[in-house]
């Protein structure tokens, strides 16, 4: 029986969902819906009743006691949450059933502060509820009992032994085959076969990691990620590498804390530190991580030290052009993240000659009032940067029409070029514009864009909602270079690859397959009027190396993906829900057959980040 999705908030804002696999171009925050915040209590029973919470979890991940009331459901109190917007405790039976399939732990959701604590044994009714974090969106369900009544028995009880989650019963293959509806709600659990069964096997249970690699660093609200399974791909700098959309890695679990942190601080930690000893609490799901340990104890930070990178130095007669998402930069910003936004330029990527920036916002940020000029924006980012010692940048942009991009409502963000005109010069053609297509005139040396800077089909519908690729015509040492900087729409709205539905539906990838069918036939022409033109396309496509909008941009083998050149520990640019991966790329034609390209990591896996993103540099001889 499957009762109708309950709806409440886990968090005060909501992170957009993109971003899987995500990520998203931006970060949007909207208000989430309260429910069930004012439910009826149940009257507190007053003897155990003939239901144990196996019976009530079942085998498979929908409650066969769902929507129905249940009395008297003995248990040890394991954890607490009380504080934040799901308040409430999780319950286990310290007396098992012979099934593996289920789990022996529930969450009671109480709505307001829990007067529990943990060791009480306690007896509970309340109805049986499947809550869906994100019911729309694919996400698993939490059956829990809600509208409680409770009766304590006694205090101070020894709880439940964890289980101990590691390599040896993690199952490798982690999802398994969905029925005729394309979820996998209705399949008994196999715990012992397949990963994501394991781990709802054990929901609201104690769980317990012992030395494990953080492997995403700590955000703002107080997560980290580690890894479970010491099996899976390991990137070079102690990440997790997401390879394909069939290796998820089975091991990432995210970590939380019971108490605010106002109470137990949470660990500041960045990718490849490690968490020492053991970690220990129930096991819950949430929409922004999936499977969740939410820690009654926590291990001890061992801190590796991981160091920000440094590209290598240039040439004199290489060209150097790199990408870097600067999130949402506006002039309202803190000076301290354009300080820092700089530093990475002139320090880290040596001062590029030539830098795409994506996520440029207009002149008062996400203020929605028709605005879309970004001078301001540019011109403080541009003089952070030769505060910071590097070179007095140039620049070239197009406006974009109002609302028309994407990005966050009123921030009208765009690409940017910035070029350093001691060493690149950029070749003025007027007639670009919002909403006017750049084309090729001539043919050979002669070839040229009909404006510079330009816009790619910006009336094509495939760019609905979303940043239009910025073409530029530069010079240098007397060679022509086209550039084209892009920002392709985000993963909002795809299915988590922890989602019900397996495969997962990513709906964002379609729109992303136009796009880059789009360019690709630009790039095409380029090629056609001057098979030696040198291009380079660089920026945030928001997909991965493997994907098939990469394959459509590269058909017919007009670009080349350089991240695909790299040692393969090193091909990510981006970190999400503890999988490394890639978002930005840098491609060139092929008569750029010189390319020496870095992915440069000086964001992506520390807690202290200028951007979500890592920048990416190539040097190149035109």
């Amino acid at each position: 029986m499957t009762t109708a999705p309950a709806s409440r908030p886990r968090r005060t804002l909501l992170r957009a969902a993109l971003i899987p696999a995500t990520l998203a171009a931006s970060l949007v925050l909207v208000p989430l819906p309260v429910a069930n915040a004012a439910a009826p209590a149940t009257p507190a029973p007053t003897e155990a009743g003939p239901l144990r919470i196996h019976d009530i979890q079942g085998s498979t991940r929908i409650s066969p006691q769902a929507g129905k009331p249940v009395t008297g459901v003995p248990g040890i109190v394991t954890g607490v949450r009380a504080y934040g917007s799901v308040k409430g405790f999780w319950l286990q039976d310290p007396n098992p059933d012979a099934d593996p399939a289920t789990s022996e732990g529930i969450f009671v959701y109480t709505g307001g502060n829990p007067t529990v604590q943990v060791g009480d044994s306690v007896l509970v009714s309340g109805k049986v509820t499947e809550y869906y974090p994100n019911y729309s969106g694919g996400s698993q369900s939490i059956t829990e009992i809600t509208a409680p009544g409770v009766t304590v028995l006694s205090a101070g009880n020894p709880l439940p032994a964890p289980v101990v989650v590691d390599t040896r019963n993690i199952p490798g293959t982690y999802a398994p085959p969905a029925g005729p509806d394309g979820s996998i709600d209705g399949g008994t659990l196999q715990p012992e076969k397949y990963t994501l069964d394991f781990y709802e096997s054990l929901e609201g249970m104690l769980v317990q990691v012992k030395d494990v690699r953080v492997v995403q660093a700590t955000d703002k609200y107080n997560e980290l990620w580690v890894a479970a399974d010491k099996q899976d791909q390991r990137s070079k700098r102690g990440g997790l590498l997401y390879e394909s959309y069939k290796e998820p890695n089975v091991g990432r679990l995210m970590i939380q804390q019971q108490a605010p942190v106002n109470q137990r601080p949470f660990p500041v930690a960045n990718v490849g530190d490690e968490l020492t000893g053991t970690t220990t609490g129930p096991l819950d799901y949430n929409n922004f991580g999936g499977y969740t340990l939410v820690a009654g104890t926590m291990g001890t930070l061992k801190d590796n030290h991981l160091q920000r990178e440094v590209t290598a130095q240039a040439g004199d007669r290489e060209l150097t052009l790199a990408t870097y998402n600067v999130e949402n930069l506006a002039p309202g910003n803190p000076d301290a993240k354009f300080a820092e936004l700089a530093q990475g330029v002139v320090t880290n990527l040596r001062s590029p000659d030539i830098v795409a920036l994506e996520e440029i916002q207009d002149n008062n940020g996400n203020k929605n009032d028709g605005t879309v000029d970004a001078s301001q924006t540019v011109a403080k980012f541009i003089a952070a940067i030769k505060a910071a010692g590097g070179p007095a940048y140039d620049w070239r942009s197009v406006d974009p029409q109002d609302g028309k991009d994407g990005g966050e409502p009123g921030g009208n963000i765009r690409q940017v070029f910035l070029f350093n005109p001691q060493r690149v010069s950029f070749t003025d053609i007027p007639g670009g514009s919002a909403t006017t297509a750049v084309g090729v005139t001539g043919t050979g040396a002669g070839t040229a864009l009909t404006a510079s800077p330009g816009r790619i089909e910006p009336n094509d519908e495939a760019w609905t909602n979303s940043r239009k690729p910025l073409v530029g015509q530069f010079s240098f040492r007397g060679k022509k270079v086209f550039v084209i900087a892009n920002h392709f729409n985000s993963k909002g709205g795809d299915q988590g690859i922890d989602s019900r539905f397996q495969q997962p539906t990513r709906s964002s990838e379609v729109q992303r397959i136009k796009q880059a069918t789009v360019e690709q036939s630009f790039v095409a022409k380029l090629l056609a009027a001057d098979k030696e033109a040198k291009v380079v396309s660089l920026g945030d496509f928001n997909d991965y190396q493997f994907s098939p909008a990469l394959a459509a941009l590269t058909k017919d083998g007009v670009l080349r993906d350089l991240v695909n050149e790299l040692p393969e520990t090193e091909q990510y640019s981006y970190v999400y829900q503890g999988n490394s991966q890639v978002l930005d790329h840098i491609l060139v034609s092929p008569e750029v057959g010189y390319a020496k390209y870095d992915v440069v990591h000086i964001n992506a896996e520390f807690a202290q980040q200028a951007s979500d993103h890592d920048p990416q540099v190539v040097r190149i001889k035109p």
